[in-house]
């Protein structure tokens, strides 16, 4: 079963990241990654084509209240959702209670080892304050960086799906599951 979530008021500080809500003032730091070919398609959206259309998104984001803007030095280089999981996907967590992360990252900071520094944040966060069950994540099949990444955090492989991106394509991806052992 999917928590409810809302980061509208969560600020987490890590060695070299802050994770806090987004603001309209991020438009620029968020256009200039998003917009970036190839780096919305590893997480199955297309970059973005003007700063209008980020903006549509970066509204979203703060609509919605479950995802965080990734800082790095006064910059932000990326964001990190606390998704709602397919329920379908996984019936027999129904007792349970979880969601699903994603995340994206700006390409001149991949192989930093920025995001899994951040997504150990929010785990922590999921867990010890949140008190969820488990976390999913999910990756494409090949997105190796993604799967590095959920590797180093000590998410575990559960099943392959076929997931379906906003654009409507399908692609065999990977589930991962973390048990909150807490």
């Amino acid at each position: 079963m999917n928590a409810n979530i809302d980061v509208s008021n969560v600020i987490m500080k890590t060695e070299r990241l802050t994770l806090r809500p987004w603001t309209l003032k991020d438009l620029d730091d968020f256009y200039e990654y998003a917009k970036v070919e190839g780096v919305g398609e590893m997480a199955g959206w297309t970059h973005h084509k003007n700063k209008e259309e980020s903006l549509e998104i970066l509204k979203m984001f703060i609509e919605e209240k479950k995802t965080f803007a990734v800082e790095y030095q006064g910059k932000v280089i990326g964001s990190l959702g606390i998704e709602k999981y397919n329920e379908s996907l996984s019936p027999e967590l129904d007792n349970k209670v979880g969601r699903e992360i994603g995340y994206v990252l700006s390409k001149d900071y991949w192989g930093l080892g920025l995001m899994p520094e951040a997504v150990k944040a929010v785990v922590e966060y999921c867990f010890k304050k949140l008190k969820l069950d488990f976390l999913h994540a999910s990756y494409f099949e090949d997105n190796k960086q993604s799967k590095r990444v959920l590797e180093k955090c000590g998410f575990k492989f559960y099943k392959d799906v076929i997931l379906t991106t906003k654009t409507n394509q399908s692609y065999k991806a990977a589930i991962t599951i973390l048990e909150n052992e807490l």
